[in-house]
């Protein structure tokens, strides 16, 4: 018995081992890529300033702008504007070819933006600029007032005040420049800095050399009504420094995405619920407290011409959330709430 089962055993083991083992599966087949042919062409005079052949369809514009500067070294990638229409809206860098509305054969109409420049800069020479200028007419510099008032000093507090209060505004932004705004554009056209600075150096003189003026007259109800105007624009300074620190939290750093700006648990952001853009609004009312507290004429114009200004900001900022944000809340207002 033995022996008969040890036979039927190793007949058992034969009859598995003679049984076919599965095959092995064939190796997945790469996936063809269908690169892409791109054109170039001049917005304007409709020629054809490049042919890229064998580009990936997972390209950005960014990096079809590196081709073309490869070819043109004289159109950095800062430098262009490509479109899918001569007059069309301009491409995002981040765009990826692929999922552009364009065949494997795709066309770029190419427009120079001119030589440009970093917003940063253009943010630092804008406060720069009125911060020297103002101190320039506050010690009274040699021929800007008359001779004998060369390096004095006014007699009226009101007039050190406002120099701290403008020196403090224009500190502020720079130190916000360097330290926490986040700037989604990294450049501007170069002929810009020189229309902004005009703006902003302009008005800072204008405004300087009535408030330093030997002759300056201090507000009509006196302290009462300087010491109110502080409290106003200092409580506008906080909430626009708090509005700011807000808006770097949204996103992170590097990232693209946006979001919804909210309230949060800081009070001055409570503004968000009713307006789109609250820095522009704690920005004008700052600036209506340095009116109120200078008296001056030439403040009381730069604030309604930076209230003009910011509105067409903060419309333009309001009206691409909605597009943007389908569940956008409609309570809001662009810049004051209820009104405008």
């Amino acid at each position: 018995m033995d022996t008969l089962a040890l036979e039927a055993k190793s007949n058992g083991q034969e009859k598995k081992s003679s049984a076919p083992r599965p095959r092995p599966k064939p190796p997945k087949k790469a996936k063809r890529i269908v690169y892409f042919e791109v054109e170039i062409v001049d917005a304007k005079t409709k020629e054809k300033l490049l042919l890229l052949d064998k580009v990936e369809p997972t390209s950005t514009i960014l990096d079809i702008k590196a081709l073309f500067h490869k070819s043109n070294p004289q159109w950095y990638p800062a430098r262009q504007s490509l479109r899918l229409d001569p007059k069309g809206k301009g491409l995002k860098d981040e765009d990826i070819l692929q999922t552009l509305p364009v065949g494997t054969t795709a066309s770029f109409y190419f427009s120079d933006l001119g030589a440009q420049i970093a917003w940063g800069t253009v943010f630092l020479s804008e406060c720069y600029g009125p911060l020297l200028i103002y101190l320039m007419f506050y010690f009274r510099l040699p021929f800007i007032y008359a001779p004998k008032y060369d390096f004095s000093s006014s007699k009226h507090w009101v007039v050190h005040l406002a120099c701290m209060c403008h020196s403090f505004h224009y500190v502020k932004r720079i130190l916000e420049t360097l330290f926490i705004h986040r700037i989604s554009h990294g450049t501007m056209p170069l002929r810009n800095i020189f229309k902004n600075c005009s703006y902003y150096w302009c008005f800072a003189a204008w405004m300087a050399y009535y408030i330093n003026h030997p002759l300056y007259t201090p507000p009509y109800y006196g302290q009462q009504q300087v010491k109110t105007a502080l409290i106003i624009f200092l409580f506008c300074q906080v909430g626009n420094f708090s509005i700011n620190i807000a808006l770097r939290n949204l996103k992170c750093s590097g990232s693209k995405v946006k979001k919804i700006p909210h309230p949060t648990k800081n009070p001055f952001t409570w503004i968000f619920a009713l307006v789109s853009c609250p820095n522009y609004t704690y920005e004008l009312g700052s600036w209506m407290g340095f009116t109120v507290m200078t008296q001056c004429l030439p403040v009381a114009f730069f604030t309604i011409v930076g209230f003009v200004l910011m509105t067409v900001w903060a419309r333009g900022k309001h009206r691409n959330y909605r597009k943007e944000f389908r569940d956008y809340p409609t309570l809001r207002s662009p810049i004051l709430p209820f009104i405008l």
